[in-house]
Protein backbone atom coordinates (compact mmCIF):
# COMPACT_ATOMS: atom_id res chain seq x y z
CA UNK A 1 0.00 0.00 0.00
CA UNK A 2 3.13 2.53 0.75
CA UNK A 3 4.48 1.50 -2.65
CA UNK A 4 0.97 2.09 -4.11
CA UNK A 5 0.90 6.07 -2.53
CA UNK A 6 4.18 6.88 -3.50
CA UNK A 7 3.13 5.70 -7.15
CA UNK A 8 0.10 7.64 -6.76
CA UNK A 9 1.90 10.74 -5.86
CA UNK A 10 4.43 10.91 -8.44
CA UNK A 11 1.40 10.89 -10.56
CA UNK A 12 0.23 13.93 -9.56
CA UNK A 13 3.67 15.83 -9.15
CA UNK A 14 3.95 15.36 -5.49
CA UNK A 15 7.13 14.57 -5.62
CA UNK A 16 9.41 16.27 -2.72
CA UNK A 17 11.99 18.69 -4.30
CA UNK A 18 14.53 17.04 -3.27
CA UNK A 19 13.91 13.48 -5.15
CA UNK A 20 16.53 12.82 -7.57
CA UNK A 21 14.75 10.69 -10.88
CA UNK A 22 17.28 8.82 -12.98
CA UNK A 23 16.08 8.91 -16.44
CA UNK A 24 17.41 5.21 -18.32
CA UNK A 25 19.38 6.39 -21.38
CA UNK A 26 20.69 4.18 -24.30
CA UNK A 27 22.89 1.67 -23.02
CA UNK A 28 26.62 2.73 -24.67
CA UNK A 29 26.98 -1.45 -25.92
CA UNK A 30 24.02 -0.46 -28.68
CA UNK A 31 26.71 1.65 -30.52
CA UNK A 32 29.28 -1.65 -30.69
CA UNK A 33 27.33 -2.75 -34.08
CA UNK A 34 27.86 0.60 -35.76
CA UNK A 35 31.35 1.08 -35.04
CA UNK A 36 32.29 -2.37 -36.01
CA UNK A 37 30.21 -1.60 -39.11
CA UNK A 38 32.30 1.70 -39.75
CA UNK A 39 35.55 -0.21 -38.89
CA UNK A 40 35.07 -2.85 -41.14
CA UNK A 41 33.72 -0.98 -44.24
CA UNK A 42 35.76 2.56 -43.81
CA UNK A 43 38.37 2.52 -41.64
CA UNK A 44 40.17 -0.44 -42.42
CA UNK A 45 40.02 0.01 -46.24
CA UNK A 46 40.99 3.71 -45.53
CA UNK A 47 43.94 2.36 -43.86
CA UNK A 48 45.14 -0.25 -46.43
CA UNK A 49 44.81 2.69 -49.14
CA UNK A 50 47.36 4.63 -47.02
CA UNK A 51 49.57 1.66 -46.85
CA UNK A 52 49.09 0.88 -50.73
CA UNK A 53 50.17 4.82 -51.27
CA UNK A 54 53.67 4.12 -49.85
CA UNK A 55 53.86 1.05 -52.23
CA UNK A 56 54.39 0.50 -56.03
CA UNK A 57 52.05 -1.56 -57.54
CA UNK A 58 50.71 -1.90 -61.32
CA UNK A 59 47.21 -3.86 -60.23
CA UNK A 60 48.84 -7.14 -60.98
CA UNK A 61 52.31 -8.32 -59.65
CA UNK A 62 53.51 -7.99 -55.69
CA UNK A 63 53.65 -4.12 -54.38
CA UNK A 64 57.05 -3.11 -53.14
CA UNK A 65 57.94 -0.76 -50.25
CA UNK A 66 59.09 2.51 -52.04
CA UNK A 67 58.53 5.10 -48.68
CA UNK A 68 56.93 8.30 -50.04
CA UNK A 69 57.89 8.12 -53.20
CA UNK A 70 54.64 8.42 -54.56
CA UNK A 71 54.07 11.31 -52.62
CA UNK A 72 56.67 13.09 -53.97
CA UNK A 73 56.09 12.26 -57.19
CA UNK A 74 52.77 13.48 -57.06
CA UNK A 75 52.78 16.51 -54.72
CA UNK A 76 55.75 17.66 -57.52
CA UNK A 77 53.68 16.70 -60.42
CA UNK A 78 51.91 19.99 -62.17
CA UNK A 79 49.47 17.64 -63.46
CA UNK A 80 48.44 16.84 -59.64
CA UNK A 81 48.17 20.57 -59.11
CA UNK A 82 46.07 20.79 -62.06
CA UNK A 83 43.35 18.29 -60.91
CA UNK A 84 43.33 20.15 -57.36
CA UNK A 85 42.57 23.25 -59.09
CA UNK A 86 39.91 21.95 -61.52
CA UNK A 87 38.18 20.49 -58.44
CA UNK A 88 38.39 23.92 -56.45
CA UNK A 89 36.57 25.89 -59.48
CA UNK A 90 33.80 23.12 -59.50
CA UNK A 91 33.15 23.18 -55.90
CA UNK A 92 33.24 27.30 -55.80
CA UNK A 93 31.29 27.57 -59.65
CA UNK A 94 28.51 24.52 -58.63
CA UNK A 95 28.03 26.54 -55.29
CA UNK A 96 27.68 29.84 -56.68
CA UNK A 97 25.38 28.23 -59.16
CA UNK A 98 23.48 25.33 -57.06
CA UNK A 99 22.91 27.60 -53.70
CA UNK A 100 20.65 30.39 -55.05
CA UNK A 101 18.80 28.54 -58.01
CA UNK A 102 17.65 25.87 -55.28
CA UNK A 103 16.85 28.05 -52.28
CA UNK A 104 14.75 30.15 -54.83
CA UNK A 105 13.16 26.86 -55.86
CA UNK A 106 12.66 25.27 -52.25
CA UNK A 107 11.07 28.52 -51.51
CA UNK A 108 8.87 28.58 -54.33
CA UNK A 109 7.56 25.03 -53.84
CA UNK A 110 6.82 25.34 -50.17
CA UNK A 111 3.85 27.13 -50.87
CA UNK A 112 0.57 24.93 -50.10
CA UNK A 113 -0.89 25.44 -53.87
CA UNK A 114 -1.58 23.01 -55.77
CA UNK A 115 0.83 23.77 -58.88
CA UNK A 116 3.50 23.81 -56.59
CA UNK A 117 3.71 20.68 -55.70
CA UNK A 118 3.49 19.79 -59.56
CA UNK A 119 6.14 21.53 -59.76
CA UNK A 120 7.92 20.11 -56.86
CA UNK A 121 7.56 16.36 -58.41
CA UNK A 122 8.66 18.08 -61.73
CA UNK A 123 11.75 19.37 -59.96
CA UNK A 124 12.41 16.08 -58.62
CA UNK A 125 12.85 14.05 -61.41
CA UNK A 126 16.46 14.29 -62.70
CA UNK A 127 17.49 13.27 -59.35
CA UNK A 128 15.83 9.91 -59.80
CA UNK A 129 17.99 9.34 -62.95
CA UNK A 130 21.70 7.63 -62.88
CA UNK A 131 24.62 10.07 -63.56
CA UNK A 132 25.60 8.15 -66.61
CA UNK A 133 22.13 7.98 -67.98
CA UNK A 134 22.16 11.76 -67.74
CA UNK A 135 25.72 12.45 -68.88
CA UNK A 136 24.84 10.13 -72.02
CA UNK A 137 21.61 12.42 -72.53
CA UNK A 138 23.06 15.97 -72.32
CA UNK A 139 26.07 14.40 -74.49
CA UNK A 140 23.75 13.90 -77.19
CA UNK A 141 22.03 17.30 -76.59
CA UNK A 142 25.30 19.04 -76.79
CA UNK A 143 26.74 17.10 -79.89
CA UNK A 144 27.38 19.70 -82.53
CA UNK A 145 25.84 17.46 -85.54
CA UNK A 146 22.72 16.18 -84.56
CA UNK A 147 21.76 17.48 -81.18
CA UNK A 148 19.65 20.49 -80.11
CA UNK A 149 21.46 22.68 -83.05
CA UNK A 150 19.89 19.79 -85.61
CA UNK A 151 16.41 19.64 -83.26
CA UNK A 152 15.81 23.83 -83.30
CA UNK A 153 17.89 25.08 -85.94
CA UNK A 154 19.66 27.62 -83.81
CA UNK A 155 23.11 28.42 -84.70
CA UNK A 156 23.77 29.85 -81.65
CA UNK A 157 23.84 25.59 -80.26
CA UNK A 158 25.94 24.35 -82.78
CA UNK A 159 28.97 25.47 -80.73
CA UNK A 160 31.10 22.16 -79.66
CA UNK A 161 30.32 22.85 -76.02
CA UNK A 162 32.28 19.74 -75.18
CA UNK A 163 35.20 19.87 -77.52
CA UNK A 164 35.94 23.79 -76.27
CA UNK A 165 38.36 23.67 -73.12
CA UNK A 166 37.04 27.15 -72.07
CA UNK A 167 33.88 25.54 -72.40
CA UNK A 168 33.85 22.31 -71.11
CA UNK A 169 34.46 22.81 -67.39
CA UNK A 170 31.23 25.25 -67.21
CA UNK A 171 29.01 22.54 -69.28
CA UNK A 172 29.52 19.81 -66.87
CA UNK A 173 29.17 22.60 -63.96
CA UNK A 174 25.55 22.93 -64.72
CA UNK A 175 25.21 18.98 -65.80
CA UNK A 176 26.35 18.69 -62.29
CA UNK A 177 24.06 21.50 -60.43
CA UNK A 178 21.17 20.22 -63.33
CA UNK A 179 21.44 16.73 -61.43
CA UNK A 180 21.52 17.77 -57.91
CA UNK A 181 19.40 21.08 -57.41
CA UNK A 182 16.36 19.05 -56.55
CA UNK A 183 18.23 17.58 -53.40
CA UNK A 184 18.95 20.78 -52.01
CA UNK A 185 15.55 22.16 -53.24
CA UNK A 186 13.97 19.69 -51.22
CA UNK A 187 16.12 20.78 -47.98
CA UNK A 188 15.36 24.19 -48.58
CA UNK A 189 11.42 23.29 -49.07
CA UNK A 190 11.60 21.58 -45.47
CA UNK A 191 13.51 24.26 -44.26
CA UNK A 192 10.68 26.65 -45.16
CA UNK A 193 7.69 24.53 -44.25
CA UNK A 194 9.51 25.01 -40.50
CA UNK A 195 9.26 28.60 -40.74
CA UNK A 196 6.42 29.97 -37.91
CA UNK A 197 3.76 31.40 -39.90
CA UNK A 198 3.45 34.05 -37.27
CA UNK A 199 6.57 35.94 -38.49
CA UNK A 200 5.24 36.25 -42.09
CA UNK A 201 2.20 37.50 -40.79
CA UNK A 202 3.49 40.05 -38.29
CA UNK A 203 6.04 41.41 -41.17
CA UNK A 204 2.21 41.75 -43.41
CA UNK A 205 0.82 43.52 -40.54
CA UNK A 206 4.13 46.30 -40.27
CA UNK A 207 3.94 46.64 -44.14
CA UNK A 208 6.61 44.58 -45.40
CA UNK A 209 6.71 43.46 -48.47
CA UNK A 210 7.77 39.37 -50.28
CA UNK A 211 11.18 40.90 -50.82
CA UNK A 212 11.62 42.20 -47.30
CA UNK A 213 10.11 39.06 -45.86
CA UNK A 214 12.51 37.26 -47.75
CA UNK A 215 15.63 38.90 -46.69
CA UNK A 216 14.80 39.57 -43.31
CA UNK A 217 13.13 36.34 -42.01
CA UNK A 218 13.21 33.66 -44.75
CA UNK A 219 17.57 33.91 -45.20
CA UNK A 220 18.00 34.10 -41.42
CA UNK A 221 15.71 31.01 -40.55
CA UNK A 222 17.38 29.15 -43.00
CA UNK A 223 20.98 29.35 -42.16
CA UNK A 224 21.33 26.43 -40.58
CA UNK A 225 19.90 24.67 -43.62
CA UNK A 226 22.04 26.64 -46.02
CA UNK A 227 25.36 25.60 -43.64
CA UNK A 228 24.16 22.29 -44.17
CA UNK A 229 23.40 21.99 -47.98
CA UNK A 230 26.84 24.16 -48.35
CA UNK A 231 28.30 20.94 -46.23
CA UNK A 232 26.57 18.33 -48.48
CA UNK A 233 27.46 20.40 -51.75
CA UNK A 234 31.20 21.23 -51.23
CA UNK A 235 31.91 18.12 -49.93
CA UNK A 236 30.16 16.15 -52.57
CA UNK A 237 32.06 18.51 -55.17
CA UNK A 238 35.07 16.06 -54.35
CA UNK A 239 33.63 12.93 -55.38
CA UNK A 240 32.26 13.84 -58.90
CA UNK A 241 33.27 11.21 -60.92
CA UNK A 242 30.88 9.27 -63.35
CA UNK A 243 29.15 12.13 -64.61
CA UNK A 244 32.58 13.65 -65.69
CA UNK A 245 33.82 10.12 -66.76
CA UNK A 246 31.40 9.24 -69.14
CA UNK A 247 30.52 13.08 -70.11
CA UNK A 248 33.83 14.41 -71.25
CA UNK A 249 36.04 11.78 -69.88
CA UNK A 250 38.34 14.38 -68.42
CA UNK A 251 38.67 16.22 -71.98
CA UNK A 252 39.33 18.11 -74.22
CA UNK A 253 42.79 17.60 -73.37
CA UNK A 254 42.80 17.74 -69.50
CA UNK A 255 40.11 20.26 -69.02
CA UNK A 256 38.05 17.95 -67.24
CA UNK A 257 40.12 16.05 -65.50
CA UNK A 258 39.08 16.84 -61.79
CA UNK A 259 40.69 14.85 -58.77
CA UNK A 260 38.58 12.22 -58.31
CA UNK A 261 38.91 11.29 -62.50
CA UNK A 262 42.69 12.09 -61.97
CA UNK A 263 42.86 8.79 -59.18
CA UNK A 264 41.02 6.90 -61.21
CA UNK A 265 42.93 7.61 -64.94
CA UNK A 266 46.08 6.75 -63.04
CA UNK A 267 45.01 3.82 -61.18
CA UNK A 268 43.76 1.72 -64.09
CA UNK A 269 44.63 3.12 -67.39
CA UNK A 270 48.24 4.10 -66.25
CA UNK A 271 48.53 0.62 -63.75
CA UNK A 272 49.60 3.03 -61.07
CA UNK A 273 47.95 2.07 -58.01
CA UNK A 274 50.44 3.57 -55.49
CA UNK A 275 49.80 6.91 -57.38
CA UNK A 276 46.35 6.77 -57.37
CA UNK A 277 45.94 5.78 -53.49
CA UNK A 278 48.41 9.05 -52.53
CA UNK A 279 45.31 10.86 -54.32
CA UNK A 280 42.80 8.66 -52.87
CA UNK A 281 44.45 10.26 -49.33
CA UNK A 282 44.26 13.96 -50.53
CA UNK A 283 40.76 13.46 -51.14
CA UNK A 284 39.82 11.85 -48.02
CA UNK A 285 42.04 14.71 -46.17
CA UNK A 286 40.61 17.55 -48.02
CA UNK A 287 36.77 16.19 -47.34
CA UNK A 288 37.54 15.98 -43.96
CA UNK A 289 39.40 19.07 -43.86
CA UNK A 290 36.24 21.07 -45.11
CA UNK A 291 33.66 19.12 -43.39
CA UNK A 292 35.57 19.92 -40.03
CA UNK A 293 36.08 24.02 -41.10
CA UNK A 294 32.00 24.27 -41.81
CA UNK A 295 30.73 22.63 -38.70
CA UNK A 296 33.04 24.42 -36.67
CA UNK A 297 31.55 27.57 -38.99
CA UNK A 298 28.25 25.80 -37.70
CA UNK A 299 29.43 25.66 -34.20
CA UNK A 300 30.89 29.78 -34.34
CA UNK A 301 27.25 30.85 -35.75
CA UNK A 302 24.91 28.69 -33.14
CA UNK A 303 27.16 30.34 -30.36
CA UNK A 304 26.77 33.55 -32.02
CA UNK A 305 22.97 33.51 -31.70
CA UNK A 306 22.56 32.34 -28.29
CA UNK A 307 24.94 35.03 -26.99
CA UNK A 308 22.63 37.69 -29.11
CA UNK A 309 19.39 36.10 -28.01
Amino acid sequence: MQAQAVATERAVGRVSPGAVTHRAGPHPLMAVPALVFFSVFALLPLGGVVVLSLMRWDGVADPSWIGFGNWGAALTDPATYHAIWLSVQVMVFSWLFQTPVSLLLGVLVAGRSRYRAVLGVLYFLPLLLSSAAIAIAFKALLDPNFGMSRAFGIAALSRDWLGDPALALFVVIFVIGWQFVPFHTLLYQAGVRQIPAQLYEAAQLDGAGAVRQFFHITLPQLRYTILTSSTLMLVGSLTYFDLVFVLTGGGPGNATRFLPLDMYLNGFSNNDMGRASTLAVLLVVAGLALSLVLARLARFSRGSQLEGS
